[in-house]
């Protein structure tokens, strides 16, 4: 089984590129959704004891959580070290599953796939880009973030141009959804011919 690595930086059309690949019936493990499942439930008690007030009936808010760690990388440290090893089993969990099903390739949907070190874990990388106006205006159209927000995601996030230097494959969303879709069959057919890499 190859495990392909799908990453872009917010507002590129990742989601929606996951979402294709699930079209064409690759299991997909989305990280962020493996995230908001165990903030729901497993890591809500680790982090309230770590961020007091930071969750709501038993669920981390996710609003008040990232007030309280996102200009603070200490803080962000420390939440990654009670999260982290509760995503990996949940990776591993899924991972067996797919290998058990007979699955040819699998991809894994991480937003901060080169910022954690997570390109040694897969086969092969695809990133997913736009131009950086799209970017700004798909996120800025949501309406859920400001300006300011954004470019502190940004900061944090490696630069689109460098995660497409680093890429096996890149897939430009600025297109519409057929162009993708063709990307993602020809990647499909490639990877499958691809040495496994992941360490």
């Amino acid at each position: 089984m190859r495990i392909l690595g799908l990453t872009g930086s917010i507002g590129m059309g990742k989601s929606t590129t996951a979402k294709l690949f699930a079209e064409a019936g690759v299991p997909v493990y989305d990280a962020d959704a493996a995230v908001h499942k165990i903030y729901e439930g497993e890591a809500a008690p680790a982090i309230e004891a770590a961020f007091p007030g930071t969750t709501v009936d038993g669920r981390v808010d996710r609003a008040k959580l990232s007030a309280r760690v996102v200009h603070d990388p200490a803080a962000i440290k420390q939440l990654e070290q009670i999260v982290h090893p509760m995503l990996g089993a949940s990776r591993q969990k899924f991972l067996e599953e797919a290998e058990r099903s007979g699955a040819p390739v699998v991809v894994m949907d991480i937003p901060l796939l080169f910022e954690t070190g997570g390109e040694k874990r897969v086969d092969a990388v695809v990133v997913v880009t736009t131009s950086p106006e799209a970017q700004r205006e798909r996120i800025l159209a949501r309406g859920t973030m400001t300006s300011e927000a954004l470019d502190a995601i940004l900061v944090r996030q490696l630069p689109d141009a460098e995660k497409r230097k680093r890429a096996d494959f890149v897939v430009d969303t600025s297109h519409g959804l057929d162009p993708v879709r063709t990307a993602i069959r020809d990647i499909l057919a490639e990877v499958v011919k691809m040495p496994q890499r992941r360490t």
